[in-house]
């Protein structure tokens, strides 16, 4: 089967790349235009591929309301409205153009996830190129089209989602022209908690739907992600801010900076490691293979001797014989005097 592939910005994303890694900021500008910007620096500096925003006002993704149906309860946002919440966390539309200038001139990737049509339309008017469909619109059909008919590549998170709903938006964005499509495996809990993730369904996740597969990680740390990299994903998205402890509606299930750098190397390590089937000796070995194991006399004997026993042994270093010939030698006589401590050689044996 072909290696299913994604390009976004000129780098190619499949198992054959390093993965590529998504730094989310999300709500962790926290009100402030400056410390978006500096998120956006931290995140080039730490060796992500890519930032990402999230594109809608509080009026594109819910009602203002405070009946029961519009209110959240338990977690970190306890007691508050949906629109309160997303009041403070949304990225003004007028910081777009900035936030997309500013990541051009520092050299790195920056797109969106859009909630609504006209979320959409900002960001064509940005030249966004690619889009994230986040997990909670997943089930959202008509946005997936919309999106898809843009013609630029798209990821698709698939927390809550089950099975058919995830093949439902695929065979929407397929069908509404979406020829570049990725998936990821996603747990919609801030913070979510590893026993969760079941990273066993990334490579099913492959299998079955036959996309560039990756993960979108909200455990507050990095295993879990480096984790999946050796299950065959390709992306990794994570939350990131420049203070956990800033006080803003996502920080707490962020990373900081050097945590992001660390997972940018760790996840690039991660992949390197897995290399592809290969029994042959390897470069690091080479210098090594002199110290195994292999025969030596440990007695004297003189030309015409039989080996013995306990004339011979199996050691280290590997200069001589390996020591599946130990059968074939005893018994053999010697060709010349050898000494206790030389190596049992061909040119030895009768």
């Amino acid at each position: 089967m072909t290696q299913p592939w994604i390009e976004i910005d000129g780098r190619r994303i499949d198992e054959s790349h390093a993965p590529y890694v998504i730094a989310e900021l999300s709500a962790n500008h926290n009100g402030k235009l400056e410390t978006a910007k500096r998120i956006i620096e931290e995140a080039k500096k730490a060796g992500a591929d890519a930032v990402k925003l999230q594109t809608y006002r509080p009026d594109t993704i819910t009602l203002d309301c405070d009946t029961e149906d519009f209110k959240i309860h338990g977690g970190l946002w306890d007691g508050r409205t949906l629109y309160e919440l997303y009041e403070e966390a949304h990225m003004p539309w007028e910081w777009h153009q900035p936030l997309f200038e500013h990541a051009r001139k520092i050299g790195i990737t920056i797109f969106s996830s859009p909630f609504d049509s006209t979320a959409v339309d900002l960001l064509e008017e940005l030249g966004a190129p690619a889009y994230k469909i986040a997990s909670f619109e997943a089930v959202d059909l008509p946005l997936i089209e919309y999106v898809a008919k843009t013609g630029k590549p798209m990821i698709i998170s698939t927390g809550m989602a089950d099975a058919d709903e995830i093949q439902e938006a695929i065979d929407a964005a397929r069908g509404a022209g979406c020829e570049q499509l990725a998936i990821l495996h996603c747990v919609s809990g801030y913070p979510a908690p590893p026993e969760d993730y079941n990273l066993y369904t990334i490579p099913d996740m492959l299998e079955r739907f036959g996309l560039v597969t990756g993960l979108s990680d909200h455990t507050i740390d990095n295993t879990t992600a480096i984790t999946s990299v050796a299950l065959g994903a390709s992306l990794i998205e994570k939350h990131f801010t420049l203070d956990r402890n800033g006080g803003g509606p996502d920080d707490s299930f962020s990373l900081e900076p050097a945590e992001l750098a660390a997972l940018c190397r760790d996840a690039k390590t991660a992949w390197h490691a897995l290399g592809k089937v290969n029994y042959g000796r390897k470069s690091s070995e080479m210098g090594n293979v002199q110290f195994r194991r292999s025969l030596y006399f440990v007695k004297d004997l003189k030309s015409g001797e039989t080996i013995t026993k306990t004339a011979v042994r199996s050691v280290r270093p590997g200069y001589g014989l390996a020591p599946k010939n130990l059968s074939r030698v005893i018994g053999c006589r010697v060709a010349k005097d050898v000494y206790a401590n030389t190596a049992v050689t061909e040119d030895v044996l009768c």
